[in-house]
């Protein structure tokens, strides 16, 4: 009976939880519309390239939908649960029914349409990102970038400043899993936060504009103009196997080191492969890290050290793993806090625009 008694109540509210899902997706048009752009232009690269082999969409169809339709909604309401019970207390009732109600529903669900065509998008950005070096003729800038790094650290390599005091298995094990674990956990966490709550809704368009920024000028428009594989893959590029040899021996035991060997075995083989695509210049880590380092800082200005601190960590480690040269973090920092400033000051004036013509029409 109970069952049947609820049953209609369900019923009346699916035409409001559509209505309130399709508000929302029409309110990320504009994210839609740039994923739709950035995937006509991948799959035209391809096509008059003739390499479709390099195309990585259908790599994402498994391991994205298990984190942000599975693994995180799971999260999410685990910590909503969690956090009416330590709460709200005696109007648990109450709290529930706002965090699961059909407008917190409703931006879930949307949010999860919207990271499924951000799947189509990664799936494009690795695509591109594969065909840099057929499209660049190898990696013509590795020499020069190393050089730069030289002359700016006083005529040092980056990695010789920090091996003194860090070149410890201890220190490597820390280091790797933050660089590829946590700030994974930070970054896309962010990400599903940003997409599926609430309380994300004043920055969410400029929030994905700034991620997709981060992937296409970053890792697709400078690093195709100036192309370099990293210190990892230094010998294999320039013919000069012993400038970072010291530091590869000390990386051979660890798990950056084992995946660089798969980007490579990936890279001569000619296909597609997860995460697959090699380039150092500039460094998309540090860039995400970077944006979401801002973005946090503006809603919580006293985290502002501390993530500042957490992102040269990422440029630090990015140089000790051999991923990266210094100025690859260097660049990003620069260009991502350049775009935050210039894309914040164009909403805020958007705004006002709009809030001149509402007055100006009332």
């Amino acid at each position: 009976m109970r069952s049947l008694f609820y049953m209609p109540l369900v019923k009346s509210r699916l035409p409001m939880l559509w209505w309130e899902v399709s508000g929302h997706i029409r309110n990320d048009a504009l994210v839609y519309a740039c994923v739709a752009a950035y995937s006509i232009i991948c799959i035209g690269v391809l096509h008059f390239s003739g390499h479709w082999e390099q195309a990585s969409h259908t790599l994402y169809f498994v391991q994205w939908p298990l984190l942000f339709l599975w693994f995180m909604p799971m999260m999410a309401v685990t910590f909503d649960l969690v956090h009416g019970i330590l709460r709200f207390r005696s109007r648990r009732i109450r709290a529930y029914g706002l965090l699961f109600g059909v407008k917190r529903l409703a931006r879930l669900l949307a949010g999860m349409v919207l990271l499924m065509a951000l799947m189509i998008f990664q799936g494009s950005f690795t695509s591109i990102k594969n065909m840099l070096p057929i499209m660049a003729g190898g990696f013509p800038y590795d020499t020069l970038h190393a050089d730069i790094d030289r002359i700016i650290h006083f005529g040092h390599d980056p990695w010789q400043l920090l091996y003194p005091w860090a070149a410890h298995p201890i220190v490597l094990a820390v280091v790797e899993w933050n660089y590829s674990v946590l700030w994974f956990v930070f970054c896309f966490a962010a990400l599903f936060f940003v997409a599926t709550s609430p309380w994300a809704n004043a920055i969410r368009t400029r929030y994905m504009l700034m991620f997709m920024f981060v992937w296409v000028f970053c890792g697709n428009v400078l690093a195709g103009l100036f192309l370099s594989a990293g210190p990892a893959f230094y010998g294999q590029v320039t013919g000069d196997t012993s400038r970072f040899a010291d530091q590869l021996t000390f990386l051979s035991g660890g798990q950056a080191h084992a995946f660089q060997l798969y980007l490579w075995r990936i890279y001569e083989s000619g296909v597609a492969g997860f995460g697959s695509g090699i380039s150092a210049f500039p460094s998309v880590h540090v860039a995400l890290i970077t944006m979401n380092a801002l973005f946090l800082s503006e809603r919580f200005p006293k985290l502002a050290w501390p993530a500042a601190a957490y992102t040269l960590l990422i440029v630090a480690s990015s140089v000790y793993l051999g991923w990266h040269y210094a100025i690859d973090g260097y660049v990003s920092i620069l260009v991502v806090i350049l775009a935050h400033g210039l894309l914040k000051s164009w909403k805020t004036r958007s705004q006002q625009r709009a809030a001149r013509g509402l007055l100006a029409a009332g």
